[in-house]
């Protein structure tokens, strides 16, 4: 790591707030019936998030609604309890996954590496699936924004070798 990058790192928050979002029609239908509705990854961003030490802002379960979407996002991204949100779900390559499409729609700035390290990792896990490995990082009014697939390993490694190494460091120059 460089000397400039360290010290960006240093000076960067270590203590954040996260909201949790995920993206499943099936789940939040069965959440509409108050049925018992298990958030695998969501759970999962939960643990880890927490685990490096971060708090938890806002958990919700919307429909792929790319209106719905769209609304989290700018009510995340305006509210000063939010410093970085994380979705999971959506993202894939059916015509109702609109997660990636709804959230490009709102960036202020996007980091195109950030899809491309995540399908890179993929790549590594499970081979040629990963090119439809959708995955998509950038800022909304100050805020890190990640949409991550509804895959438990998915959100697991994006978390462990992308997201927690580097959330800080992105928020920090996201406030600019």
């Amino acid at each position: 790591m460089s000397v400039t990058s360290r010290e960006h790192k240093s000076a960067a928050p270590k203590k954040l707030n996260v909201s949790i979002v995920t993206c499943s029609t099936s789940k939040y239908d069965e959440k509409k019936l108050e049925k018992p509705v298990q958030d695998v990854s969501g759970d999962l961003i939960e643990r880890i998030v927490k685990e490096a030490g971060h708090e938890i802002s806002g958990r919700l379960l919307i429909s792929d609604s790319e209106a719905m979407i769209k609304q989290v996002v700018r009510e995340a991204s305006i509210s000063p309890q939010v410093d970085a949100i994380i979705m999971t779900g959506g993202t894939g390559i059916a015509p109702r996954d609109v997660t990636i499409e709804a959230v490009r729609e709102l960036l202020d700035k996007e980091l195109p590496g950030f899809g491309e390290l995540f399908r890179k990792i993929s790549y590594d896990s499970i081979g040629s699936a990963a090119l439809m490995s959708r995955a998509l990082a950038g800022v909304v009014r100050g805020r890190a924004v990640f949409c991550l697939p509804g895959s438990p390993d998915g959100v697991e490694k994006a978390l462990k070798y992308l997201i927690i190494p580097e959330i800080g460091h992105i928020v920090k120059h996201a406030r600019g």
